[in-house]
């Protein structure tokens, strides 16, 4: 993923309240990725690696604990659909999975607007 796309995506994912940011390219590869903490502890790598694919590595202080197989189809995706996928993923298996529509959590209520926004619209 170039940086200015993992940015937007990181964006769109933190309105959502993902708690997402994101992940620098190592040395020799110019791919950015998102990295997802989740609420034990663990981080969730998607897209770092240069596949074509969006698949993500489970991490617990460094180590692999699971992974999200890549999933089919999301070398075509758009912007909208790495966000949801990301967003609907199930990381509690070892080997997490993209969740079916049917059975997608819940999504939050969008938060409210930011301090910026805010003042914006107070200034007319």
């Amino acid at each position: 993923m170039d940086e200015n796309r993992a940015r937007r995506v990181v964006g769109k994912l933190r309105e959502r309240n993902v708690f997402a940011h994101l992940k620098l390219p190592r040395a020799g590869v110019t791919r950015y990725g998102i990295r997802v903490v989740l609420a034990d502890g663990r981080e969730a790598v998607w897209d770092n690696d240069g596949t074509a694919g969006l698949e993500a590595q489970v991490m617990r202080d460094g180590v692999l604990v699971g992974f999200v197989p890549q999933i089919p189809g999301s070398e075509n995706f758009g912007e909208e659909q790495i966000i949801e996928a990301i967003a609907a993923a199930d990381y509690d298996q070892p080997i997490g999975r993209s969740a079916p529509p049917a059975v997608r959590r819940p999504v939050p209520p969008p938060p409210p607007p930011s301090l910026a926004q805010r003042l914006r619209s107070f200034r007319g």
